[in-house]
């Protein structure tokens, strides 16, 4: 392996992006234990237990731009995490300016501290970055259902066609299953950890032993520096900071996945509701020219399928965190809970370009909506014509048996003339003293069934008002 050889996300292409890689690559998770050391030593200089200008000497040192992060990875090998080297070279850079302030590198923590909470720095930067590009897809998502309220459609159960719809009800339910993931994941906090070599504070303890600090405040100091959440006390061995991270990433991703599925299927030719936005190189077939492949949705997709094994991954450690400080669990912990962030990531900004340059067509829609014609109003036909027909006798089942095989004699004639055959029938059927020939077609006109569509529209946006407009969904 040569000095430039890495791993750059060939086989992942939803994440293999220059966003996704300054937030979750090697060189972030450096920058991430390089700052929580920094910040620790100007705690230990705030409280007098580090010498004046320690702090200052140790942030100019932990410039991520001067460590080797390939040679410190395999360095790693031989302490098991890849902290130690790194405090090797960090202290060789302290000493060559200030011996005294080396004393305040890393002073009382143990690996574990600086390494988990790295990881919930990383996390915090990643996850706003995440919810950032959520909220440009929901404001377009937005856009989408209030424009497209009364488009109609067609449900499909099953695979097949169920009741008319409205396109606008689907972008809805896009648009709040994101927007209720997202909600989850923002409520996620990320806890300074701090409990020293056996998650007692025992080194601490002695560090503090003539100071007016106690190690919660100095813990509870380094969460603020760093922006973090307080902890009310070492969780080392409770990791669910980890795994309701990893829940709420899965859960967000499960949101992608379900609009991803939807898309690829009504972007198919044969269905034609919807297409991707067009970029150029973008939907290429090595093979076949005139092919423009649905990139976007596959890779988001793609992500869905690999995110609840990562997030598994999170509570199989955590179910098997042996002792103090496990052997292997921990360590398995680290590569899954980078690959969820990066996927996420990756898929949220992908799925933000599919969401706001997403093509509609209308025409599309409704052609598949009059395929099944009247057909597609047969719950409605039941429910009021059963008593029409029942008459003074009441006999309900006769009646709904009449409508039966109305359907049945439907069915058995060639799809193009199903509509026409299905109104004659019911014509037939159906004494026209008891319902004319007016409230016949009102009966089977799509646009009068479609329930309480529109409301649930305006109920799902007003239940999420953060998420509808792009505010604070900039890309810094």
């Amino acid at each position: 392996m040569t000095p430039n050889d890495g791993d750059f996300g060939l086989l992942s292409p939803v994440s293999a992006s220059p966003a996704v890689a300054a937030l979750t690559g090697d060189r972030a998770v450096l920058a991430a234990i390089l700052d929580v050391e920094a910040a620790w030593a100007g705690v230990l200089e705030d409280a007098g237990l580090a010498p004046a200008g320690s702090a200052a000497v140790v942030a100019e040192a932990a410039d991520p731009g001067l460590f080797d992060v390939a040679d410190i990875a395999e360095r790693a090998r031989g302490g098991g995490n890849p902290v130690i080297p790194l405090l090797a070279d960090l202290r060789q850079q302290v000493r060559a300016v200030n011996v005294a302030a080396a004393g305040a590198v890393h002073n009382s923590l143990t690996s574990q501290d600086v390494l988990d909470t790295a990881l919930m720095l990383l996390a915090r930067r990643t996850v706003t970055a995440v919810l950032a590009e959520v909220r440009g897809t929901t404001a377009a998502l937005a856009a989408l259902a209030s424009e497209h309220t009364a488009t109609l459609c067609v449900s499909r159960s099953l695979t097949q066609h169920a009741l008319p719809y409205t396109f606008g009800l689907r972008a809805a339910q896009w648009f709040q299953g994101i927007a209720a993931a997202a909600e989850r994941l923002a409520a996620v906090t990320f806890p300074v950890q701090f409990g020293g070599a056996g998650g007692t504070l025992a080194s601490a303890t002695v560090l503090t032993a003539d100071a007016d600090a106690d190690p919660f405040t100095l813990a509870d100091a380094l969460a603020e520096r760093l922006h973090l959440s307080a902890a009310t006390a070492p969780w080392h061995t409770n990791r669910l900071p980890f795994t309701a991270l990893g829940d709420a990433l899965a859960a967000l991703s499960d949101s992608f996945g379900k609009i991803a599925a939807d898309v690829l299927f009504l972007s198919r030719p044969e269905v034609g509701e919807v297409a991707e936005p067009r970029a150029e190189g973008r939907g290429v077939s090595s093979a076949m020219p005139q092919k423009q492949n649905p990139v976007l949705s596959v890779l988001v997709r793609s992500a869905a399928f690999q995110a609840p094994s990562l997030g598994a991954q999170l509570h199989l450690a955590a179910a098997t965190f042996n002792d103090e400080r496990p052997d292997g669990a921990w360590h398995s912990e680290w590569p899954a809970l980078r690959s969820l962030l990066g996927l996420v990531l990756g898929a949220s900004i992908q799925l933000r370009e599919l969401a706001e340059g997403l093509q509609v067509f209308p025409e599309a829609m409704r052609r598949n909506l009059d395929l099944a014609g009247p057909l597609l109003l047969s719950e409605r036909v039941s429910t009021v014509a059963t008593p029409l027909l029942a008459g003074e006798s009441g006999d309900k089942t006769a009646a709904k048996a009449r409508l039966q095989e109305v359907v049945d004699r439907t069915l058995a004639t060639p799809a193009g003339q199903q509509a026409d055959t299905y109104a004659k029938l019911l014509r037939e059927a159906i004494p026209a003293d008891r319902l004319s020939d007016d409230e016949l077609a009102e009966l089977l006109d799509p646009a009068a069934y479609i329930g309480q569509a529109t409301e649930i529209v305006k109920r799902i946006l007003a239940a999420y008002p953060d998420y509808t407009h792009p505010k604070g969904a900039h890309r810094g």
